[in-house]
């Protein structure tokens, strides 16, 4: 797992995006989902494995319903200290536009082996997060991945993406993150609730 294709599509010199240098310490695992408002809303899944966080994005985002799956495309990997990234990334840089912390917290494989898993196309994890909790699966389709929500005491009908639309880290919708960092109001507002 590498940074090498992160840091090919980004200038530093532009961006506010963190580089990525630190390396995890024995602690548990952390997951983040940024809300991000670029050409496109979506939602990027990160989950902290081996040094970085694995990536994909999620053009619906989660749904806490087992009879939904969601389209995770898989992207490149992320810096760690990209978990805690929320801001603007500049107009004409890559994914230019506003991103929300949207949930975080920690997350335990269900399974021995990641790598193995993510090799088969299948990875049971359990996320214990502010708004995601519980069981889940990412399965290998040829068509991408998909995000599943197992069955347990989380399921609800409730479209979370709608009714908890706030950052967890500053409680503001995507135009406040724009108007904040002098980004594109009206573009950020299009990811919010109407």
């Amino acid at each position: 797992m590498s940074l090498t294709e992160y840091r090919r599509k980004r200038d530093f010199k532009v961006t506010p995006e963190p580089k990525g240098a630190r390396r995890s310490a024995a602690r548990k695992l952390t997951f983040v989902v940024q809300k991000h408002q670029a050409s496109h809303l979506h939602y990027d899944f990160r989950l902290e494995w081996n040094g970085v966080l694995l990536s994909w994005a999620i053009p619906k985002g989660p749904s806490l319903d087992p009879s939904v799956k969601r389209l995770a495309m898989q992207v490149e990997d992320h810096p760690l200290e990209y978990g805690g990234f929320e801001g603007v990334i500049p107009e004409g840089e890559y994914g230019g536009g506003t991103v929300m912390v949207w949930d975080r917290g920690t997350w335990d494989p269900e399974v021995p082996d990641v790598d193995a898993a993510l090799g088969k196309g299948e990875l049971k994890f359990t996320l214990f997060g502010k708004k995601l909790k519980g069981s889940w699966v990412l399965v290998r389709t040829p068509r991408g991945w998909l995000l599943i929500k197992h069955r347990d005491e989380f399921v609800t009908k409730a479209d979370i993406v709608t009714e908890q639309p706030r950052s967890v880290i500053s409680k503001k919708l995507l135009r406040d993150i724009a108007r904040i960092h002098h980004g594109n109001v009206e573009k950020a507002a299009k990811g919010d609730p109407a």
